[in-house]
């Protein structure tokens, strides 16, 4: 790619196509920051990032891994991340929300990932400097306050209060908004208040998700 060029491309394939390559190409530094699993879910996006990790034993780079809560929404997700970390991966898990979702390389490129839509993600790729910077820069700022993927499942983050845990216990159970505030003793407005209070600090997208949290954290505490 030619110094400072800017492009977009629509969807993983295009993606692999036109800038696949430059995920095989890292030598010093691979980040990869995302909400959730589905970013770059697709099975040639994940094949290209596979094959970086594969690499670490014998290139001595480390790629780094930066996702929100959402991330372990399910065990299915846990065990990934945890085999990604046995083949050599630095994870850790943000409690603030993630502005960007990117993938950086060796400091002189980075991959932007858009907003889902029913034909694919939109992807920025770059190599201006001042971009690849100034997002570097707040992904390490993100990092450093973060916490590594074991100990943010030992301590069970994000962290909840006991009004919290009640009402992740009673979107797990599948009772109707009506009837969750009536169990909980509160009214209909305070309990859809509290419910989306939890969506935010779980930064969970829906209730399904919120819910998968909370059935893993019945199943933790059991």
């Amino acid at each position: 790619m030619r110094s400072e060029q800017v492009f977009s491309v629509h969807g993983d394939a295009e993606l692999i196509a036109r800038a696949g390559h430059l995920f095989e190409s890292a030598r010093t530094e691979f980040l990869c920051a995302a909400r959730d699993l589905r970013t770059w879910s697709q099975p040639q996006a994940r094949a290209a990032i596979r094959q970086r990790i594969r690499a670490t034993d014998s290139s001595g780079l480390t790629p780094r891994k930066l996702l929100s809560p959402l991330a372990l929404a399910d065990e299915e997700a846990r065990a990934h991340l945890r085999l990604v970390q046995s083949k050599g991966a630095l994870i850790r898990i943000s409690g603030s929300p993630l502005p960007h979702e990117t993938i950086i390389i060796d400091r002189r490129v980075m991959i932007l990932a858009g907003e889902e839509s029913p034909t694919g993600r939109e992807y920025t790729v770059t190599t201006s400097q001042v971009l690849v910077d100034g997002v570097q820069s707040l992904f390490q700022a993100v990092w450093d306050a973060s916490l590594d993927f074991d100990t943010y499942l030992r301590r069970d983050v994000p962290h909840l209060d006991a009004d919290d845990r009640v009402i992740l216990e009673a979107l797990g159970s599948g009772l109707t908004d009506a009837s969750a505030a009536r169990r909980l003793g509160l009214s209909l407005r305070t309990y859809r208040r509290r419910v989306a209070d939890l969506m935010a600090k779980l930064e969970a997208h829906s209730r399904f998700q919120a819910g998968l949290r909370a059935g893993e954290r019945i199943r933790y505490e059991g």
